[in-house]
């Protein structure tokens, strides 16, 4: 009896749908992303580790040959699919088109070693047509693409292994250093780099309500350019310094409310003095890219390029839109024709044009899809069939997708743009009747007469400011025409500084340098803003001050790696392995040990020399304040007169960095020391009770009367760093063994200025003894934690619900909390969402609110949800995948044991990988790779 065909995709979502459109013969199942990855440095086997292998798990010396192995959390789904391969007569591996793809499908190949046929099997959308298409036109596997994403995955892991260390010894503990976050983390810092340099400049202008003397209903705005033949300034004539272009005037508030006034007198003539008129076609947007999808969806729908990316990938699996990592804007066929008679039947066939249009792209790369991104099918499905049916983050972005494939398949709108002169004659301020001026006024509105796919969609801008003009209608003029003015403002205005980047503009302006490609786009703004280089602000991306160290010193000292120009070589380079125009070993020894255009990545690192790391983390705001990088965050410092030690003072955490003026550095510095305040005297223990700042949060402390008052007085030392004094050292070690004192930190809802000795001493005698156990006889007590307030009854705890109950529960109240199984109540009462069961584990998936925020779990397996995902954007299908990479990870592993050690070792040839030898033992489980760059 013939067996079944095994096929493999990458997730569950997507099995379970092509599952559908396959017959009983096929058994379809996921591998879950990858299986293998390089393994930890540290968990090679002790006899590799001194040898070539032993840095990166890459053998530099022998053709960067890569150490795999497969994950611990990917034990269990191997074994599970080389049951599956037993009884399977033929494999088809159907994992994506793109390069982390074809990897994938070679690493199943290396592990599985499938004995019976092997198909490669390759689609776009998720339909039964699209499905059985692909099913009768396999192919062979593509082992350039296989070496681009290797390649890419060993640069990486060269590049975060050498680079990061740096960072760790001058920076800071924990930083990491990859390619392209560090061109991203760049690029915003080189943005508010050109906002501290900005110098604003004033400005004014006015602006007229004017109407027809003959239809004084029919109001319109026009706008002062010209007073007596001199253009008048604006915001675009004025350089970041504030210098004026030449040949422009710059109205003061004294010119423009005197002309303002001069306008207003009676009998002022104003009259039209010339009409313009041009015509106007505006056409559609190309159809959706991964890169153009992410930066519309934030602009429209203030989606994060992570929120957009993992909503695209459920529609994707489930059948609703193609494939969503592709730098391609070309629609297939029968997608034109589908988009064509939709805009016909919805809009009117006079909004298709005659014939179709054709988009082309610049990319050149062949390992992505070979469509834009669009509704699935040869017949779209309208946003309003799928309404109810979608999550709502999915059914809007899937009208956004909708929109923008019709759009992209219908007429050119057309109109005019047009354009009124209009001059008044007006007495010059403080000169006779008999001098006048010409105030030359200019008014403009666009009219569409034709709105061909601006009836389905329009694209949305990044700049606000440089919108187009006014869609408002102007009444019928005619030249020489008399005006009646209604109204007249003079209002001043500043310049403004360059705009900081968003995630869409961000997106937009990696694409534009070359710098990362469709995929890694939203890894790229996860990855700097995880590691806290940039902090979201509203809509903007904010880099901290330990962004400004790590570009410093990478400027300085790896110059050539942080080079746009480099790094978006680097790209074109990989895309060359994929099309199989470039080796991949000697592109890598090129990069690593250098050639004749760059001296390697070995070589930089070996001449480094000395680096003064207090100088990468200082910048100077003043001649004598100077903002230092310290080991808790970054402070202002200043030299004091009265002190041996200089004068410090924390930034606030919410001061951006373009806003640190030197204005606000002297504020800060000169302000009252504020923090230590002697509260008074414990009665039970006779000693002074301080309340102070600290570098954790404010807190209360007991100190002997003397050294309390020394606190009093004395400046607090704010981002101490390595660097402090060798006298405070000292004073520290003598205190050493000494008591050490009872310390208590405040409530989030106390202040040290406000604090009285009673909540002080309340906070130090902590924890509260709210009763005895009546049947346990155990003492029950209430105190603050790490993750908050609780309860603690022997080895027994519960939560509270806030701080302010450690006072004030009473032992009914923590019996009738201990009375509730330990999570049942809070974790019944902090279901956010319910979903169907996982597929793996065959249990119900739920939303929860936990102490580190909302996770996803199946009661197994417990997955956070990031920080940039919102708890209305998880559906199901982000749901599974998130408990899949959880799973992936595998279970945390204490240092303190040692796994046994195995070796993978995979060798390709440049001919066939699919024949590649490869030796297996049991290894090590790797951990997640730490210095990614992506």
């Amino acid at each position: 009896m013939p067996g079944k065909k095994l096929v493999i995709v990458e997730s569950p979502a997507k099995a379970k749908t092509i599952a559908q459109y396959l017959g009983d013969e096929y058994e379809v199942q996921a591998s879950v992303g990858h299986i293998r990855d390089l393994i930890e440095p540290k968990n090679l086997p002790a006899e590799l580790k001194k040898g070539s292998l032993g840095k990166f798990s890459v053998d530099v010396d022998n053709d960067f040959e890569p150490y795999y192995v497969v994950s611990e959390g990917k034990k269990q789904t191997v074994t599970a699919l080389k049951k599956a391969l037993k009884d399977a007569d033929e494999l088809y591996l159907a994992t994506d088109e793109d390069r982390e793809g074809e990897a994938i499908a070679w690493h199943l190949l290396q592990v599985l070693k499938p004995k019976v046929p092997v198909k490669r099997m390759v689609f776009h959308e998720i339909t039964k047509e699209a499905i059985e298409r692909a099913r009768e036109a396999t192919r062979e596997l593509n082992t350039s693409l296989v070496d681009a994403q290797e390649t890419r995955r060993i640069l990486d892991r060269l590049y975060g292994f050498e680079v990061s260390p740096v960072l760790w010894r001058k920076v800071g503990p924990g930083l990491s250093a990859g390619r392209v976050q560090s061109a991203a983390t760049r690029l915003v810092v080189d943005r508010e780099r050109e906002r501290l340099a900005f110098v604003a400049a004033s400005y004014w202008g006015l602006t007229a309500q004017l109407a027809p003397q003959a239809s004084a209903g029919s109001k319109f705005t026009a706008r002062l350019t010209r007073l007596d033949g001199e253009r008048i300034a604006t915001g675009a004539d004025f350089d970041d310094k504030g210098v004026l272009k030449q040949g422009v005037r710059a109205l003061d508030e004294t010119t423009a409310e005197a002309l303002a006034a001069a306008l207003r007198a009676p009998g002022v003539p104003i009259s039209v003095s010339g009409l313009r008129r041009k015509d106007l076609t505006r056409r559609p947007a190309a159809p959706f890219t991964t890169s153009t999808l992410q930066q519309e969806a934030a602009r429209k729908l203030r989606f994060t390029s992570r929120i957009t990316m993992s909503t695209a990938q459920a529609l994707y699996e489930n059948g609703y839109i193609t494939y969503m990592r592709t730098d391609s804007v070309s629609l297939s066929k029968q997608a034109t024709e589908a988009a064509r008679n939709q805009a016909r039947s919805l809009y009117g066939a006079e909004t298709v044009p005659e014939k179709p249009r054709v988009y082309t792209g610049k990319s050149k790369n062949a390992q992505e899809a070979h469509e834009a991104i669009r509704p699935a099918g040869d017949t779209f499905r309208t946003p309003a069939e799928l309404r109810g049916v979608l999550s709502p983050d999915q059914w809007k972005l899937y009208d956004l997708i909708w929109k923008r494939t019709v759009a992209s398949q219908m007429a050119d709108a057309k109109g005019f743009t047009a354009s009124v002169d209009i001059t008044a004659e007006v007495a010059q301020a403080g000169a006779d009747a008999s001098k006048r001026s010409i105030a030359e006024f200019v008014a403009s509105g666009t009219v569409f007469t034709f709105m061909g796919f601006k009836l389905a969609y329009e694209e949305g801008n990044d700049d606000e400011q440089s919108a187009d003009a006014t869609e408002a209608k102007l009444p019928q003029l005619a030249e020489g025409e008399a005006l009646a003015l209604d109204a007249v403002e003079a209002k001043g205005s500043e310049t403004r500084p360059p705009a900081r980047y968003t995630e869409a503009s961000l997106i937009k302006a990696l694409e534009e340098i070359g710098v990362g490609r469709p995929s890694t786009y939203s890894a790229i703004i996860s990855t700097i803003v995880d590691r806290g280089y940039v902090v979201p602000r509203g809509g903007a991306l904010v880099p901290g001050w330990i962004a400004f160290s790590v570009v410093r010193l990478l400027e300085e000292y790896f110059g050539d790696l942080v080079q746009y120009d480099f790094t978006a070589a680097m790209e074109e380079d990989l895309d060359r392995i994929a099309r199989g125009e470039e080796d991949r070993v000697d592109w890598l020894r090129g990069f690593y040990f250098g050639n004749d255009d760059h001296r390697g990545l070995r070589t930089v690192i070996d001449n480094l020399g000395e680096i003064d790391a207090r100088e990468v983390n200082s910048t100077h705001i003043t001649d004598d304040i100077v903002l230092r990088i310290g080991r808790y965050g970054p402070y202002l410092e200043v030299a004091d007169a009265e002190a041996e030690t200089p004068r410090r003072v924390n930034l606030p955490q919410d001061l951006a960095p373009d806003e640190l003026t030197p204005e606000k550095a002297r504020e800060l510095i000169e302000a009252p020391v504020t923090g230590d305040r002697v509260l008074g005297i414990d009665p039970e223990t006779g000693k002074q009770i301080v309340a102070k700042d600290g570098r954790f949060g404010p807190y209360v402390t007991e100190a002997e009367a003397e050294a309390a008052e020394e606190a009093a007085s004395a400046s607090p030392t704010a981002g101490e760093t390595d660097a402090a004094s060798e006298s405070a050292k000292k004073g520290r070690r003598k205190k050493a063994a000494a008591p050490k004192p009872r310390t208590a930190s405040l409530f989030k809802s106390m202040s040290v200025d406000t604090i009285d000795l009673e909540t002080a001493l309340r906070l130090l005698r902590l924890p509260r003894v709210v009763g005895t156990d009546p049947e346990s006889g155990d003492e029950i007590t209430a105190q603050n934690g790490r993750y908050g307030a609780y309860l603690k009854k022997g080895t027994d705890t519960r939560s509270l619900d806030d701080e302010d109950q450690i006072f004030s529960i009473d032992l009914e109240g923590a019996l009738e909390r201990f009375a509730q199984p330990k999570y049942g109540a809070r974790r019944a009462a902090s279901a956010l969402k319910e979903f169907d069961a996982d597929p793996v584990s065959g249990k119900p998936i739920k939303v929860r609110d936990g102490r580190f925020g909302p996770y996803v779990t199946d009661g197994e397996t417990n997955a956070t949800i990031p920080k940039s995902e919102s708890v209305d954007s998880i559906d199901f299908d982000r749901a599974v995948q998130l408990l899949a990479e959880k799973r992936a990870k595998g279970p945390a592993k204490k240092p303190a044991k040692k796994a046994a050690a195995s070796k993978t070792t995979a060798k390709k040839t440049t001919a066939k990988k699919t024949t590649a030898k490869t030796t297996t033992t049991k290894a090590a489980a790797p951990k997640s790779a730490a210095k990614k760059s992506e």
